[in-house]
C-alpha cells in the first residue's frame, strides 16, 4: 500500500506539488487568523443620514407675539437626525413687516440651512431681495450673498459684498446689517454710490465721499 502510494506520487510530481503547496497555505492561513491581532473596526460612519426628506416644502416661523414672521418654501428639504437642523435647495422665502401698510420682503437665495430652534437661517450663495414700493417709498432691491437672518428679530447680517437700490438711489458696500423692523440698513465698509434725499428738490449726494460707515433709511415709516 505505501509502496504504491511513493510510485503514484513519484510519478506525480507537479499535482503532487500544488497540492502540498495549497494545503500549507490553508494552515498558514489558520494560523494567522488563530494567532494574529483583532481586525481594528471600520471608524468610517459616512455622509450624515437624513431623518427625512421633503419635496416642495412649506415652512412658517413665528415671532414671540404669535404673529407670522418668516415663510419659506422650497422644492427639496433635508433633515438631518444629527442635530435636527435643515438643509434647503433653492429656497423662496417672505419676510414679514412688522408695521400697517408696509409691504413684506420677497427673496430667494441657491441654499439654505435652518437651526434646530428656528430661530437662525443662513441663506447660502446668491441672495436677493426685493420689497415693493408703497406710499412715498420707492421699491428696494438688495442683493447680496451668504447672509444671516434672525426671522423672529427681523434682522439680518453679511460680511459679504452688498448692493441697495431704492428708486434712483444706490449704494454698494462690504458688509451689511439690516433691521427691518425699522427699515434701517447699514453698510460697513468700502461704500460708495449715490443717495437721493426724499425731497424731490434736493441735490443727490454721492455716498463715495462719506466715511466707510454708511446708514440708511428704507422708508419714510420709521
Amino acid at each position: 500500500m505505501i509502496t504504491r502510494l511513493r510510485r503514484w506520487l513519484r510519478d506525480r510530481k507537479l499535482a503532487s506539488a500544488i497540492v502540498l503547496v495549497a494545503l500549507a497555505g490553508g494552515f498558514a492561513q489558520l494560523l494567522l487568523w488563530w494567532m494574529g491581532p483583532p481586525t481594528k473596526p471600520n471608524d468610517f460612519v459616512g455622509p450624515p443620514r437624513s431623518g427625512y426628506v421633503l419635496y416642495n416644502a412649506r415652512m412658517w416661523s413665528y415671532n414671540p407675539e404669535g404673529r407670522l414672521a418668516f415663510r419659506m418654501q422650497a422644492p427639496h428639504l433635508d433633515r438631518r437626525d444629527e442635530d435636527e437642523t435643515l438643509y434647503i435647495n433653492s429656497p423662496v422665502f417672505d419676510i414679514s413687516a412688522r408695521k400697517p401698510g408696509v409691504p413684506d420682503w420677497h427673496g430667494h437665495s441657491l441654499y439654505g440651512w435652518v437651526d434646530k430652534s428656528g430661530t437662525l437661517i443662513k441663506l447660502q450663495g446668491p441672495v436677493t431681495m426685493h420689497r415693493p414700493g408703497y406710499a412715498d417709498n420707492a421699491p428696494v432691491d438688495l442683493v447680496t450673498s451668504d447672509t444671516t437672518v434672525w426671522p423672529k428679530e427681523n434682522r439680518m447680517m453679511t460680511d459679504a459684498p452688498a448692493q441697495m437700490t431704492q428708486g434712483d438711489s444706490r449704494m454698494n458696500g462690504t458688509g451689511m446689517r439690516a433691521s427691518l423692523n425699522d427699515n434701517h440698513l447699514e453698510l460697513l465698509h468700502d461704500v460708495h454710490g449715490v443717495l437721493i434725499p426724499h425731497k424731490r428738490n434736493a441735490p443727490a449726494q454721492p455716498s463715495s465721499a462719506r466715511p466707510s460707515r454708511l446708514a440708511a433709511s428704507l422708508g419714510k415709516e420709521g
